[in-house]
């Protein structure tokens, strides 16, 4: 060992510090922030611009606007037939709503979220909408049906 230098130190290179981590590519976390950014991004725009919803929000304002027009029972029962009708076939489709009326007709909007619509109210709405006498009452109720109808629930 005469002909290595003793002193090993001296013959190492100087200290650096390692290169700065560089920007591009991104770390996997980064990563699967993105894709999780994109799914919501396309899952907000699918949800806003579903049919379902749109058609939905449109009845709920026509029934607003029902509801705030002031009008007599009778012409209140007959928008409101109008509307769920409407809103029916085009949420359901045609064959399964276009035959209903009277008792099948009220079963069909009470199983699809107008709980209230069931029975003697439901009834009263039909009797009003096609000319009959309606009791002052029922107003409140048919609304709430209608509302319940509409937003899917019970």
């Amino acid at each position: 060992m005469g002909g290595m230098n003793s002193d090993l130190l001296a013959q190492l290179a100087p200290a650096h510090a390692p290169a700065a981590p560089g920007l591009w590519p991104p770390a996997p976390g980064w990563w699967g922030l993105a894709v999780l950014l994109l799914a919501a991004v396309v899952a907000l725009v699918f949800w806003l611009r579903h049919p379902v919803r749109r058609l939905r929000l449109a009845a709920l304002r026509e029934l607003g606007q029902l509801e705030q027009g002031g009008a007599d029972d009778a012409a209140l029962a007959r928008g409101l037939e109008h509307l769920l009708r409407r809103y029916a076939v085009a949420r359901f489709g045609r064959e399964p709503v276009a035959r209903l009326s009277g008792e099948p007709w009220i079963a069909f909007v009470a199983a699809h979220g107008g709980a209230a619509l069931s029975g003697e109210p439901g009834r009263d709405l039909l009797r009003a909408a096609y000319g009959g006498q309606s009791r002052a009452s029922s107003r409140t109720v048919w609304l709430s049906g209608a509302r319940g109808f509409l937003r899917g629930r019970g």
